[in-house]
C-alpha cells in the first residue's frame, strides 16, 4: 500500500510539474507576441558584458558579426552591469577591443547578478552559482523573451529555462567547461589546486565527499548543457571536455576565439635600441584567481638569482589587466603586496583597463609575454602577443599546449613551462638567445596565428548559427 500511494504521490507531482509548465510557457508566448519589435530578436546572456576580458571580446565580434549579416535583427544583451550606461558600454568596447557597435542594440539590466558570484557560495559553489545562474535567466525572461538565445558565458543551467519554458532557440558558446575530468582527476589525486582546498586533499573522507558530489554535479551539467540545440567551443581542449560530459558531438563545432591578429601583424617590430635596451615581459589577464598571477611573481623571483645583476636591472614585468568586481580589485592589491615581499617592486609594473592604443604600446615594446594560467581553454592573449612578435612563455596545459604553442625544433614558436623555476629557466634562455634564432622564433609565431583572426571567427559563427536565422526566416 506504501509504494501505491507513493507511487501516486509521485505521478501526481510529475503532472502538477508538467501542467505547470505549460502554463508557464504559454505565458512566455504570449509575451514574444505582444512585444513591440516584430522582427527576429537575438538575446545574448553576457552579465559581465563590460569586464574587458576575452569572453566579452567574443561577445562583441558575435554582435557585430550579426549585424553585419542580419542588419534587420533586433539584439538584446542581458547584463548585470547596473553602473554602466549603454553608452559608456558601447564607448568601452570601442577602446578595449576596437570594435565599433551599432547603437541599435537593447540592454536589459539584471538586479541578481549577486546570485552567480562565487563569493556567495563558500560551500558547494558550483552548485550554488548554477542555481543562481537559472534564477537570473528568470529575471532575463521575464524581462524580455528572444527569438533565439545565445549564452557567451558558459550559464548551461538556463538552457532548459530558455529553450522547454520560453520556446528559443538556444545556442551557446563555452570558454570553459564548469567542471572538468581534470578537476574530478585532482580530487581523485587529492591534489592541492584554487578548485580544490588543502583542508579538502588532506582528508580522504572530505575528498570522497567531494568527488561523490562532482560527479553528481557533472551529471546534470551534462544533461542541462546537450539541451542546446547549436554548441560551439573555443578550443580542441574544451571541445573534448565537453564532448565527454554533455556527450552531443554530432552539434559541437569547434570555433577559435576572435583575435586582432590583423592589426597587430601590422606593428613594426622594435629593435632592442628602440626599447630602450629594456627587457619587458608582459601579461595580458583579468586578475582572477585562475590566471595565477603569484606564478609570475614566484617566476621572477626565480629569474633574478638566475640572470646577472646588470642584465636584472633592465627587467621589468608588465602585468596588464581588468577587474570585474571588488575581489579582483583586492587580488590586485595583493599581488603589489607579495611583489614587494619579493623585493621586485621595482621591477614589476601594475596597469588597469589600458585603452586599446597603450596596449599596442605596451606590446610594441615587449620582447616576451607570459601566461601562468592551468588548463587554460584557449588564451587569447598568447595569440595576440605572439601576432605583436613578442615570444611566449605559456602552461603547459589545455589550448596553449594543444592549439597555440609548437616547441618541437623547426617550427617551434614559443615556449611551455609548469613551474617558477621553470618558468624563469626559459624567460632566462630567451633573454640569452642571439638575435637570429630569437628572430626565427618571432617570425614562426606571428606566421602562425591568422587561423585566429576576427575574420574567421565571424565567418565560422555565422555559418554555424546561420539555420536559426534560416528556419525563422522560412
Amino acid at each position: 500500500m506504501f509504494l501505491i500511494n507513493l507511487l501516486i504521490v509521485v505521478v501526481a507531482i510529475f503532472c502538477t510539474s508538467i501542467i505547470l509548465l505549460i502554463i508557464w510557457r504559454r505565458q512566455y508566448s504570449k509575451k514574444r507576441t505582444e512585444r513591440s519589435q516584430k522582427e527576429t530578436v537575438v538575446g545574448f546572456f553576457h552579465p559581465y558584458c563590460n569586464s574587458g576580458g576575452g569572453g566579452e571580446r567574443v561577445l562583441w565580434a558575435a554582435v557585430n558579426a550579426i549585424q553585419t549579416r542580419y542588419p534587420n535583427v533586433h539584439i538584446v544583451i542581458y547584463t548585470g552591469d547596473l553602473e554602466a550606461h549603454p553608452e559608456q558600454i558601447l564607448n568601452k568596447t570601442k577602446k578595449v577591443f576596437n570594435y565599433k557597435i551599432e547603437c541599435k542594440v537593447e540592454f536589459v539590466y539584471l538586479h541578481r547578478r549577486a546570485w552567480v558570484e562565487a563569493s556567495k557560495y563558500p560551500y558547494f559553489t558550483l552548485l550554488g552559482q548554477s542555481l543562481g545562474s537559472i534564477w537570473l535567466g528568470i529575471e532575463a525572461l521575464n524581462n524580455y523573451v528572444p527569438d533565439i538565445y545565445i549564452d557567451t558565458m558558459g550559464y548551461a543551467f538556463t538552457y532548459p529555462l530558455f529553450r522547454y519554458i520560453g520556446g528559443c532557440r538556444v545556442a551557446t558558446y563555452t570558454h570553459y567547461p564548469t567542471i572538468s575530468t581534470d578537476m574530478l582527476r585532482h580530487v581523485y589525486k587529492r591534489v592541492i589546486s584554487h578548485t580544490n582546498k588543502r583542508v579538502i586533499a588532506r582528508n580522504p573522507f572530505l575528498s570522497a565527499a567531494k568527488l561523490v558530489y562532482y560527479k553528481f554535479f557533472g551529471y546534470v551539467y551534462g544533461w542541462v548543457g546537450s539541451t542546446a540545440e547549436i554548441v560551439m567551443v573555443n578550443s580542441s581542449w574544451t571541445e573534448e571536455h565537453i564532448n565527454t560530459i554533455w556527450k552531443c558531438p554530432l552539434k559541437t563545432h569547434k570555433i577559435y576565439p576572435p583575435c586582432d591578429v590583423k592589426h597587430l601583424l601590422s606593428l613594426p617590430l622594435l629593435s632592442d635600441d628602440e626599447k630602450s635596451n629594456t627587457i619587458r615581459i608582459v601579461s595580458v589577464a583579468q586578475f582572477r584567481p585562475e590566471k595565477n598571477h603569484p606564478l609570475m611573481l614566484k617566476a621572477m623571483y626565480e629569474l633574478r638569482s638566475i640572470v646577472k645583476e646588470e642584465v636584472w636591472e633592465k627587467i621589468r614585468l608588465v602585468l596588464i589587466g581588468s577587474c570585474r568586481n571588488f575581489e579582483d580589485e583586492k587580488r590586485m592589491e595583493d599581488m603589489q603586496d607579495l611583489s614587494k615581499h619579493f623585493a621586485l617592486d621595482e621591477n614589476v609594473e601594475f596597469k588597469l583597463n589600458l585603452p586599446y592604443p597603450e596596449l599596442l604600446s605596451e606590446l610594441q615594446r615587449a620582447t616576451i609575454g607570459l601566461h601562468t594560467m592551468w588548463n587554460e581553454h584557449f588564451g587569447i592573449s598568447i595569440v595576440e602577443c605572439m601576432a605583436a612578435g613578442l615570444i611566449v612563455v605559456a602552461h603547459a596545459s589545455g589550448g596553449p599546449k594543444v592549439d597555440i604553442i609548437e616547441t618541437q625544433p623547426g617550427s617551434q614558436n614559443g615556449f611551455l613551462a609548469t613551474e617558477a623555476k621553470e618558468y624563469a629557466t626559459e624567460i632566462a634562455r630567451i633573454i640569452r638567445m642571439d638575435s637570429e634564432p630569437r628572430e626565427t622564433i618571432r617570425r614562426k609565431a606571428r606566421a602562425s596565428v591568422n587561423r585566429f583572426s576576427n575574420e574567421v571567427f565571424e565567418r565560422e559563427f555565422l555559418r554555424t548559427i546561420e539555420p536559426f536565422f534560416r528556419q525563422k526566416q522560412e
